[in-house]
């Protein structure tokens, strides 16, 4: 078992299977030694999750619940485009996220922490 493959199991994280293009688009690009991953949408266990919007039903909580399942799916895609290796990952260069939010919401970044604090969690700083 690789390194961080050990690391997920001992934060009791379980992979999804990575998910099939939901439209006309690749999952992950490879070009030379960095990966692109598609966008990612809060699928879990077969069902579209977190339904709504930030600042009306649903709390920065909830949100950042929704990021993390988000970011699970992406550590799938990654997971796939690595052949099975994460160790072959060395850091997370970038990670974007869209919110949605009523208009006068402004706490996106706490949200999208639900990703990033998963990411940190898995690879380190």
């Amino acid at each position: 078992m690789t390194k961080i493959a050990s690391r997920i199991r001992e934060l009791g994280i379980e992979l999804p299977n990575a998910a099939a293009p939901a439209a006309n688009y690749v999952p992950y690009i490879l070009s030379g030694n960095q990966v692109f991953i598609a966008g990612q949408i809060p699928f879990w266990n077969g069902e579209l999750t977190g339904l709504g919007k930030l600042g009306s039903n649903l709390s920065i909580e909830e949100g950042a619940k929704i990021a993390r399942i988000c970011g699970l799916n992406l550590l799938a895609q990654l997971e796939v485009a690595c052949d099975g290796d994460l160790d072959r990952v060395s850091r997370v260069i970038k990670l974007g996220g869209f919110v949605s939010c009523i208009d006068s919401f402004t706490e996106q970044p706490e949200v999208v922490n639900g990703a990033s604090d998963l990411m940190v969690e898995v690879f380190g700083d």
